[in-house]
């Protein structure tokens, strides 16, 4: 339920920048140095967000950026500069980048229980929120206001938190039953996990990894409906359809994760994702028509589907919360500041243009996917 949360209340507030920027007034380039602020504040609360899960559990943690993230939401649509924008996407980017180191060490926890390669399903419930959220901004785009939209996106995210968060917190990891007259052990902190100069190299190629997946993400988030209503002319509800097209296959390809990794193994998961993801993001930059570009980006979906949770478990198998902290920070970090990346490059060149850049870094991720074919379970 958080990684659903957390994907459609991302992707309700991409669909709307288009109209945020037009009631900022902001260029291509400052918009993306507004967009700069929910980079700033998911960076400088990655890291802190691991210490907090040690020392009060990610699910506590999960449930107070659960109630964060929805109060922010509704900020942007309040600006009327590009200024303005930034420090409330501060904001935004601090509850943001809590709420994925969190929920992301969770699932790992999860993972480590079920002895099975799932992280790719809790990232299929992002997706399909990214879906269901980008989605439903296509059908209001038309008849409602960005500050009616988030405000609604708002009250829906505090509710799912009221619901679900009680069930979260209740949980609590499972511990062997202990033998009868036994004596009970005095409960002992659980140390920290000290990893050697290898593994943090290792955690620091798979955050590299999810960087360059994580790029494409938010550059279509945050780009796509622009080029599709800019560059190809198509009508803005169409241009909203095209993140929950991307969102949908991205869903279908996490899915099957699972499948994947136990048939293909996690070498092989990564680097067809990311040579198929680089074949996607050509056609739909460069696509002449919306049809073509809407195909481009489906494609683009079903590479990078399982590239960043592959990525993310594997750095938490590592070092726990630090290194999903870590690899997060470096992923998200990707995604957050590529959307500026693409502003500036979108300035000086076009935005078709700038958009090949996803397709440069997924092929980097292919190839990096290969060279840690020796880290990973073959």
């Amino acid at each position: 339920m958080f990684f659903a949360l957390d994907g459609f209340l991302f992707a309700g507030w991409v669909v709307r920048i288009p109209a945020i920027k037009q009631q900022t007034g902001a260029s291509a380039s400052t918009l993306g140095l507004a967009l700069l602020g929910v980079s700033a504040g998911a960076v400088i609360t990655m890291m802190l967000t691991g210490r907090l899960c040690r020392r009060y559990g990610s699910h506590a943690v999960t449930v107070a950026c659960g109630v964060l993230l929805p109060l922010s939401i509704a900020l942007p649509a309040q600006t009327h500069s590009a200024l303005s924008l930034g420090l409330v996407l501060l904001v935004f980017g601090a509850a943001y980048g809590g709420m994925n180191v969190a929920m992301n060490s969770a699932a790992v926890d999860l993972v480590a229980q079920l002895r099975r390669p799932v992280m790719p399903s809790f990232h299929a419930a992002f997706s399909l929120g990214g879906m269901v959220g980008a989605g439903l901004g296509g059908l209001v785009a038309g008849g409602l206001s960005a500050s009616a939209h988030l405000f609604l996106l708002a009250g829906i995210g505090l509710l799912v938190t009221a619901l679900a968060g009680p069930a979260l917190l209740r949980h609590r990891p499972a511990r062997p039953a202990p033998e009868p007259h036994a004596p009970q052990p005095r409960p002992q902190p659980q140390p920290q996990r000290k990893l050697d100069p290898r593994a943090r190299r290792i955690v620091l190629l798979f955050g590299v990894i999810a960087l360059c997946t994580a790029y494409g993400e938010g550059a279509l988030a945050d780009w796509g409906a622009l080029h599709l209503e800019q560059d190809l002319d198509a009508h803005p509800g169409i241009a909203a359809a095209g993140y929950a097209l991307f969102a949908l296959t991205m869903t279908i390809g996490r899915l099957t994760g699972t499948m994947l990794l136990e048939r293909l193994g996690q070498t092989r998961t990564l680097v067809l994702g990311g040579a198929v993801a680089a074949a996607g993001m050509l056609l739909g930059s460069l696509a002449p028509t919306v049809w073509l570009a809407l195909a481009g980006f489906a494609v683009t979906g079903l590479g990078l589907a399982n590239i960043f949770p592959v990525a993310v478990g594997r750095a938490g198998e590592l070092a726990g919360p630090s290194g999903v902290a870590a690899a997060s920070t470096l992923g998200y970090g990707g995604m957050l500041l590529g959307p500026p990346a693409i502003g500036f490059l979108a300035d000086w060149f076009s935005l078709p243009v700038a958009l090949t850049t996803v397709a440069l870094l997924a092929a980097g991720a292919s190839v990096l996917g290969y060279g840690a074919r020796n880290a990973t379970h073959a």
